[in-house]
C-alpha cells in the first residue's frame, strides 16, 4: 500500500488549521523572483505577449462581451462556443498571478474591471454562466455531460482564489464563494445526482476549502469525486466524460486526456486531505500505467485526436500525436500533487520533463501564438496559431507560466524539499518571511547549482532535499565548499542539519548527451533514437538542416558534441553530429529512387520546445540510427503484403505510423488497389515470430471528385496459423467494421494468435479503393 507522505500544517487564509502543502495549496512560497536563462525569458514574454493575446482575442471574439451582457441583464447576441467564459476565467487567473509577483498599477487596474465585469454576470441565487443566462436561460443544469457549466463555475473559482491571493481583497472570491453555494445548494446527497462531463470543479472547490476554510467546499469536492463512477440515480456518461467507473477502482488511463488530468489532479488532493490509502494506490497504479505505457519521451500525452486522449498501451504516433498542450499542463499539475501526496521525486522527474518539453513547446518564444497540439514529426507545414476557436490552451499557457514559481519547492514538516532548479529567490511562508533561499545556476544549460540558504536561527535542525533527477547518473554536493556524501533517498539527496544564515550549497550534475530508445512494443521508434541532455529533449528541424530531416541517420558510433549559442532561440545549447544523408530511406520529393550509400552530412539538433520559431518545415525527434529503419521502422515483426498496389503508391504505407489528417489528404503515402474496381481485394501482414492481435485500426483513402477511391462497400478480418487455411475474426460485442472516413475505424476482436492477418475488402461498383494507415493492437 502507498504511504502518503506527511506535508505541514499551514494556517490558511480563513484562519481555519488544515493539512495541506504550501507547493499545492493556497500559500505559495512568496516573493519568488527567477532570473534564470530558460524560465525568466519565458516569464517575461508571458506577461506581455501571452496576456496580450489573450486580452486582445477575449475581447475580439466576444467573449468578455458575453458577460458584459449577462451583466446588462441583456438576452440572445452570445458569441462563441458555449464554454468560452472558461477562458476569460483563465486569463483572470494567469493576471492575477503576474499581479502576485509584479504589482503593476496599470495590469492591476485591468484585472480588477474585469473581475467587476465577471461579477456583475452573477445572477442574484449565485449562479454565473453568461452562455445560459443570455442564450438558454430555461436550460440550467440540463445537461451536465456536455454543456461545461461546472467546468466554467471550477475556473471561475480558481481566479477568484489566485485575485484574493495576489491582491489581498476579496471581490472575485465571494463572487466565486457565492457561486460554490449555489452548486452545493443545488447538487449532492438528496438533491440533484450528477457530475460533470469535464472534471474542474473538484480541483477548485478543493483550492476554495483550502483558501477560505470552509468545510462545505470540501464536501462538495468529495461528493463529485466519489460520485464519478457510481451513477446514483443517473446514467454514467463514459470513459470520454471520466465517468465509466469508480477512481478508486481504476487501473488504466482512458478517455480524454485532459479531463482525465484535472480528475486525478483533484483525486490526490482529496487523497491527501482524507489519508485516504486505496484512492492514493487507485492514483498509482494510474502513474503508472500513463507514464510507462501512454506518454511521450517529451512528456507529452494524449496520443489520439479521435478522442483527444488515450487509445492502447504503446500507441504513440509521432507524426499524428496528439498531445494537446492542455494535457501537458494538467499532467504537470497531477505530477505536482502526486509529489506532494508522496514525497517521491519520480513524480517531480516527470513534472520536470513535461515543463521544460511538452508544455514550454506550446508557445512560442515571444509569447504570441501557440500550439493546440504537439506532434513530434512534421513534414512542413506546422506552425503555431494566434488564437482557436476551441482556444482551451492560449489562457491555460498564460496561468501555469505565471505561477511555475509554486512548483519549485515543497515544504514539508521537518524541511524543504527542491523540486525544480532555476535561478531566483523565494521565501518560504513556514518561515515567517525572516529568510529566503536563493538559487543560482543557468540550469538546464549547465548542471551546476548554488543554493544560498537564509533560515531564521530558530528553525533548528532540519532536511534540504535535493531532487537528483532520473537523468542524471553521476552527481557530487559541497556545502560551505566542504564536500559530503549525502543519503540519496527516494530522489533526493537529504542535507540534515542546523542551517544558518548563509549557508551554501553547491550541487553539480553531470549532464552528458544522451541516446534515448523506447520499449520494444512502441513499434514507430524501433531503430530510433531520440537525444536527451539533462531535461532537454532535442529535435531536427529543417531551419538546422535546409536538405531536411527526414532521411537522416545518426549512426550509433557517431559521437555528439555540444556548444552554447546565446544568439541563436533566444539562447540554447545546440547539438551536432556527423550523420548520413540517405537518398532512398525515407523518400521524399521523389517516390522511388535508388538506395544509395548515403552523403556525409552534418547534423544540429536544437531543443524541441523551441521547434517552429522559425519557419514550419520538416521536424522529427526519433532519429534512425542505421538506413534500414525506413518507413516500417519497427515492424521487423510484421511483413505487408497486398493482392495489388497501383505503381506510384507503396505497401509499406500500411504500416508507417503516418495517418492523414482527413481520408483525402494528400500528403502521407498510402496503399491503393487502384485500378481494381468491384472487386475483392487484400491487404495481409505476416508475422515473424507468432503474434497475438486483437484489435485494428484502418484510416481509408478517398480522393471522390478528383479520383475513384472509395471506402469499401464491406470489408472483414481473416487469420491463419498455417498460410492455408483462413479463420474470421470473432468482433466483441459492440465493435463492427467501419468505413467511416476522416476518422480511424477501430475493430476489436477476441485475441488470435497467428502467422497472418489479412484485411479483405469488397470495392463498391465502378469504385476502387485504398487505405492510408492500417494499425494493429498487439497482446504483450
Amino acid at each position: 500500500m502507498l504511504t502518503i507522505a506527511a506535508v505541514v500544517l499551514c494556517t490558511l487564509a480563513g484562519g481555519q488549521p488544515q493539512r495541506g502543502d504550501p507547493s499545492a495549496s493556497s500559500v505559495p512560497f512568496t516573493a519568488v523572483t527567477l532570473t534564470d536563462p530558460f524560465w525568466a525569458p519565458r516569464q517575461r514574454a508571458n506577461a506581455t505577449g501571452t496576456l496580450d493575446q489573450n486580452w486582445t482575442q477575449c475581447e475580439k471574439t466576444g467573449r468578455i462581451e458575453n458577460l458584459q451582457r449577462a451583466g446588462d441583464a441583456k438576452t440572445g447576441g452570445y458569441q462563441g462556443y458555449f464554454f468560452n467564459d472558461s477562458d476569460v476565467f483563465k486569463m483572470l487567473e494567469g493576471a492575477s498571478n503576474l499581479l502576485a509577483r509584479n504589482n503593476d498599477r496599470q495590469l492591476r487596474r485591468r484585472v480588477d474591471k474585469l473581475a467587476g465585469v465577471v461579477s456583475g454576470a452573477q445572477q442574484p441565487d449565485g449562479y454565473l454562466n453568461s452562455y445560459f443566462t443570455i442564450a438558454k436561460p430555461d436550460e440550467k443544469w440540463t445537461n451536465l455531460k456536455d454543456m461545461h457549466e461546472l467546468y466554467c463555475a471550477g475556473h471561475l473559482i480558481e481566479a477568484g482564489v489566485a485575485h484574493s491571493e495576489a491582491t489581498g481583497r476579496t471581490s472575485l472570491l465571494d463572487t466565486a464563494v457565492r457561486l460554490a453555494a449555489c452548486i452545493e445548494a443545488k447538487f449532492g446527497p438528496g438533491k440533484t445526482s450528477g457530475v460533470c462531463g469535464h472534471p474542474e470543479i473538484e480541483l477548485a472547490l478543493i483550492r476554495l476549502y483550502e483558501h477560505t476554510g470552509d468545510p462545505r467546499h470540501l464536501e462538495m469536492a468529495r461528493y463529485f469525486l466519489h460520485e464519478r463512477g457510481k451513477g446514483t440515480g443517473r446514467p454514467l456518461l463514459g470513459q470520454y466524460c471520466q465517468d465509466h467507473a469508480p477512481l478508486a477502482e481504476q487501473r488504466q488511463v482512458v478517455g480524454h486526456a485532459v479531463r482525465a488530468m484535472y480528475l486525478y489532479s483533484a483525486a490526490t488532493d482529496l487523497a491527501r486531505i482524507d489519508g485516504d490509502a486505496p484512492m492514493a494506490d487507485a492514483l498509482t497504479s494510474l502513474w503508472d500505467n500513463l507514464t510507462l505505457r501512454k506518454m511521450y519521451v517529451t512528456g507529452g500525452i494524449g496520443n489520439s485526436a479521435q478522442n483527444e486522449g488515450f487509445t492502447t498501451d504503446y500507441d504513440l504516433p509521432n507524426e499524428s500525436a496528439y498531445a494537446e498542450t492542455c494535457a501537458s499542463i494538467g499532467l504537470a499539475m497531477w505530477a505536482r500533487r502526486m509529489n506532494v501526496l508522496t514525497g517521491d521525486a519520480k513524480y517531480a522527474d516527470v513534472m520536470e520533463r513535461v515543463l521544460y518539453n511538452a508544455v514550454a513547446s506550446g508557445v512560442s518564444l515571444d509569447g504570441c501564438s501557440f500550439f493546440y497540439v504537439n506532434p513530434l514529426a512534421a513534414r512542413g507545414g506546422v506552425s503555431r496559431q494566434e488564437w482557436f476557436s476551441c482556444a482551451c490552451c492560449p489562457p491555460n499557457v498564460l496561468r501555469l507560466l505565471s505561477s511555475i514559481e509554486q512548483y519549485q519547492y515543497v515544504q514539508r514538516p521537518d524541511g524543504l524539499s527542491v523540486n525544480l532548479y532555476a535561478a531566483g529567490t523565494a521565501r518560504p511562508p513556514a518561515w515567517g518571511g525572516a529568510g529566503q533561499i536563493t538559487q543560482e545556476s543557468r540550469y538546464p544549460w549547465d548542471g551546476r547549482v548554488t543554493l544560498r540558504v537564509e533560515a531564521p536561527a530558530d528553525r533548528g535542525e532540519w532536511t534540504l532535499r535535493l531532487r537528483i533527477p532520473d537523468w542524471c547518473r553521476s552527481h557530487s554536493l559541497r556545502v560551505n565548499g566542504s564536500r559530503v556524501d549525502a543519503k540519496v533517498s527516494r530522489g533526493y539527496a537529504e542535507l540534515t542539519r542546523r542551517w544558518g544564515r548563509g549557508d551554501t550549497v553547491e550541487l553539480v550534475m553531470d549532464m552528458p548527451v544522451q541516446r534515448v530508445v523506447s520499449h520494444p512494443a512502441v513499434s514507430g521508434n524501433a531503430g530510433r533514437v531520440a537525444i536527451r541532455r539533462g531535461p532537454i529533449v532535442y529535435c531536427a528541424e529543417q531551419a538546422d538542416n535546409p536538405d531536411g530531416v527526414s532521411n537522416i541517420v545518426l549512426p550509433a558510433e557517431s559521437p555528439i558534441s555540444e556548444k552554447w549559442e546565446p544568439e541563436l532561440l533566444g539562447g540554447v545549447v545546440v547539438l551536432t553530429a556527423a550523420a548520413d544523408r540517405q537518398s532512398g530511406v525515407f523518400p521524399s520529393d521523389r517516390l522511388y529512387e535508388p538506395r544509395g550509400e548515403g552523403r556525409p552530412a552534418t547534423l544540429r539538433l536544437v531543443p524541441y520546445c523551441t521547434w517552429a520559431n522559425r519557419g514550419a518545415g520538416e521536424m522529427t525527434v526519433w532519429l534512425a540510427e542505421s538506413p534500414s529503419a525506413g518507413l516500417r521502422a519497427g515492424k521487423a515483426w510484421l511483413t505487408p503484403s497486398v493482392s495489388h498496389c497501383y505503381a506510384s503508391d507503396t505497401v509499406d504505407a500500411l504500416c508507417d505510423d503516418v495517418w492523414g489528417e482527413s481520408s483525402a489528404d494528400p500528403k502521407p503515402p498510402r496503399m491503393t488497389w487502384w485500378p481494381r474496381k468491384a472487386s475483392e481485394q487484400w491487404a495481409r501482414y505476416d508475422f515473424e515470430p507468432v503474434q497475438t492481435v486483437n484489435a485494428c485500426t484502418v484510416q481509408w483513402f478517398d480522393d471522390t471528385g478528383r479520383g475513384e477511391c472509395a471506402p469499401p462497400e464491406s470489408w472483414r478480418l481473416e487469420w491463419t496459423d498455417d498460410g492455408a487455411v483462413w479463420h474470421p475474426v470473432e468482433l466483441v460485442a459492440g465493435s463492427t467494421y467501419g468505413i467511416a472516413l476522416d476518422t480511424r475505424n477501430e475493430v476489436r476482436f477476441a485475441p488470435v494468435t497467428c502467422r497472418a492477418l489479412r484485411l479483405v475488402a469488397q470495392l463498391k461498383p465502378g469504385k476502387s479503393g485504398g487505405i492510408i494507415e492500417w494499425a494493429l493492437s498487439r497482446v504483450p
